[in-house]
């Protein structure tokens, strides 16, 4: 029997997915739910398990081709895996017959498999998967990465990582493994497959004014490189990712959809500083888990929804949708791109459920383990640039969410107190809006129930 393997929805808004990589060819066996192939959109980039066990019959759609939802990009023959293992079973039990078949047939297939990680003069590998294992976990690297290192035999801590903080992205050791299992010891970290002549002229510069010429020259690079990095002298050309075209897609139809406006405020801290800073190890301790700030500011989003539920709504053609579940979207910064999975009925969860969601969310959508459910049915969104230092930002609004809420770094800055100085824990956030849906008077509305339920926080977290 034949199990056609579609391309699953990894979003409301999703209606396409390209496929970066299969992890199984034609005639391997897969176990059910096994990784199968891996996909990217401006969502999700995510391994997709397979429907079924059996054996891979067919590969319908190759790695780099983008197709709609619910097309057949392959096909498991599960009738296959019977017949792969009863084969196996004769194969096995003749193979000790003939005596000098044995080292034939193992000895190429050693010495072929031995070159897919060599072992580098002047950067050693580790010196078995285990210490590779244990290195890897002392440096900034995901799940997917760790197993990518150790399914190659190659050591992490001799990779210098180009993601966020140092952190070994996904691409930098599928490109130690394309340049033979062994990162180069000088910069670049690895060259182009294809060596360019230094005497190659550079592309020409876009013309002044935008449009024929610009595209011309987006095409002529895209011709050129259309998955490899490529140096030009003084510059670089690195081709957009699949899921960085569909970000870069959507946040311009966002910005072209909805007509964004922005309101800033200031909310005093200290009180939830002191609570957290109070309760951190303790709450750590007892539900082996941290205690970040999130949850009091998803708490307090959930308060100014609660008050004012045009902001808890999506826009249908001219019907304004009203939601009644609250269900919150929160940015998670990858090496890759941007996710927004999200925390479903916010309003039933307190500060420990909303910490404990949130933390599976992160890790399985930074180990590309997220369901399509859990990035979709978004009715708000939180990002929190301030993590990274921001002291504010004015963030483009994730479709069909009418607002997104933005928080800055939480800082100690002198403020006036009853017309004396006091040193107190301050943090900027922003509002954006769609101004087709919410009116200006809504939002300075939501952020002042925000700010209230912040600096007068009443809620046990232990």
């Amino acid at each position: 029997m034949a199990v056609d393997i579609v391309m699953p929805q990894m979003g409301e808004s999703i209606f396409e997915g390209t496929i970066t990589k299969w992890l199984k060819k034609p005639g391997d066996k897969v176990e059910r739910d096994e990784p199968l192939f891996e996909i990217s959109t401006d969502k999700v980039d995510a391994e997709i398990p397979s429907p079924s066990a059996g054996v891979l019959k067919e590969i319908k759609v190759g790695e780099g081709q983008t197709v709609p939802i619910q097309t057949i990009v392959g096909v498991i023959d599960v009738a296959g895996s019977a017949a792969a293992s009863s084969a196996s079973a004769p194969a096995k039990a003749a193979a000790p017959v003939p005596g000098p078949a044995k080292p034939a047939a193992t000895g190429p297939a050693q010495v072929a498999s031995r070159p897919a990680a060599p072992a580098p003069a002047t950067a050693p590998v580790a010196a078995s998967p285990a210490s590779s294992s244990s290195t890897s976990e002392r440096i900034h690297s995901s799940p997917l990465v760790r197993r990518m290192a150790k399914e190659h035999g190659i050591d992490l801590s001799t990779i210098e990582g180009t993601g966020a903080g140092g952190r070994i992205s996904k691409q930098d050791i599928e490109a130690v493994i394309a340049a033979g299992g062994a990162p180069t010891a000088a910069p670049p970290a690895y060259s182009a497959p294809s060596p360019v002549p230094s005497s190659r002229p550079a592309p020409p510069p876009p013309a002044a004014a935008p449009g024929v010429s610009g595209g011309q020259v987006h095409v002529a690079l895209e011709t050129a490189v259309p998955r490899e990095k490529m140096y030009f002298g003084n510059y670089e050309v690195q081709p957009m990712s699949p899921m960085r075209q569909r970000i870069a897609e959507h946040m311009v139809a966002s910005k072209r959809v909805s007509a964004h406006v922005y309101s800033v405020d200031e909310i005093d801290m200290t009180k939830v500083a002191a609570l957290r800073a109070k309760s951190k190890d303790e709450f750590e301790k007892r539900y082996e888990t941290k205690l970040t700030f999130m949850p009091f500011f998803v708490k307090a989003a959930v308060a100014g929804l609660r008050a004012y539920p045009t902001l808890n709504a999506s826009l249908d053609g001219t019907n304004v949708i009203l939601h009644k579940e609250i269900n919150v979207g929160i940015a998670v910064a990858l090496d890759w791109g941007l996710l927004v999975p999200v925390v479903k009925s916010a309003d039933e969860k307190n500060i420990l459920g909303i910490q404990r969601n949130m933390n599976d969310l992160a890790e399985r959508a930074r180990s590309k383990k997220l369901k399509p459910e859990e990035v979709q049915e978004s009715t708000f969104s939180i990002t929190n640039p301030g993590v990274f230092g921001g002291l504010f930002g004015l963030p483009v609004i994730s479709q069909p969410n009418v607002g997104i809420l933005g928080l800055g770094a939480i800082e100690k800055r002198p403020v006036v107190i009853n017309d004396s100085i006091a040193i107190r824990s301050m943090c900027y956030v922003t509002l954006s809006y769609d101004h087709r849906v919410v009116d200006g008077a809504i939002a300075p509305q939501f952020l002042h129930k925000v700010k209230e339920t912040l600096e007068n926080w009443n809620e046990p977290v232990l």
